[in-house]
């Protein structure tokens, strides 16, 4: 493919790195609700997210619920390689949420491209180890804020990942973010509606008053935006 794909970390590396992987990439369109990986899937592709595009990682929890603990847009990648032993196996459901362009790149690609390039494999060890400090974040998010906070975490990642105030999810798209029913989700939604905070219509919300969504937030969002400006030196970040 010619020119840089609206992905990130694709854009950080340098030309001569970027000549190396270019030849092996495959932009795909995808739709919300395209499941990429199943739990225990081998894993031999690595999906960069482009431009609006969101995908999840969903973790099986008891009572056949799932909670979502990363979420990755334009700002990163899904199942870069830590270990060059070749293709993983997935731990999570791997779903995209926001419909649209990734560049697929084997995942053997890169590790033969990593061989060549020190830089391009010092990159990635330090995008993996972000992604680390994003699932930790997320484990102890889930541990100590209410749902309230973390569905104001959740929708400001996603806004800060599109670039709009329009964010296109649903109620029950929502419930799978936190871990909870649809009915649940629907009243947290009506609460910030009450508050003029945010409104619906069908199949997205709308952000009325990001300063007053960012203060029913937890600060779980800011701290891995400065996690990722401290190691990667960017100044934003998605969260996880």
């Amino acid at each position: 493919m010619t020119g840089r794909p609206q992905n990130d970390l694709l854009r950080e590396i340098s030309q001569q790195d970027f000549e190396l992987l270019a030849p092996h990439f495959q932009p795909v369109e995808y739709e919300a609700n395209h499941i990429l990986h199943h739990s225990g899937d081998s894993v031999a592709v690595v999906h960069f997210p482009c431009g609006p595009t969101l995908v999840s990682f969903a973790v099986p929890v008891e009572d056949d619920r799932e909670v979502e603990s990363l979420l990755v847009g334009r700002e990163g990648a899904i199942a870069v390689p830590t270990t060059g032993r070749g293709p993983a196996l997935a731990y999570s459901r791997v779903v995209v949420k926001v419909g649209g362009t990734l560049v697929r790149l084997p995942v053997r690609a890169l590790e033969q491209a990593q061989q060549k390039s020190a830089s391009l494999q010092e990159l990635f060890a330090r995008y993996a180890a972000c992604q680390f400090a994003q699932l930790l974040q997320t484990a102890a998010c889930n541990a100590a804020h209410s749902i309230e906070e973390r569905a104001a975490k959740w929708i400001i990642a996603a806004q800060e990942s599109i670039g709009g105030d329009e964010v296109p999810l649903t109620h029950e798209q929502l419930a799978g973010m936190l871990g909870v029913s649809r009915s649940y989700a629907s009243r947290v939604i009506q609460m910030f509606k009450a508050k003029r905070i945010l409104a619906t219509r069908r199949g997205a919300i709308l952000v009325l008053d990001a300063l007053a969504l960012q203060a029913s937030a937890c600060s779980c969002n800011r701290w891995v935006k400065r996690h990722f400006g401290e190691v990667l030196g960017r100044t934003a970040a998605a969260d996880g």
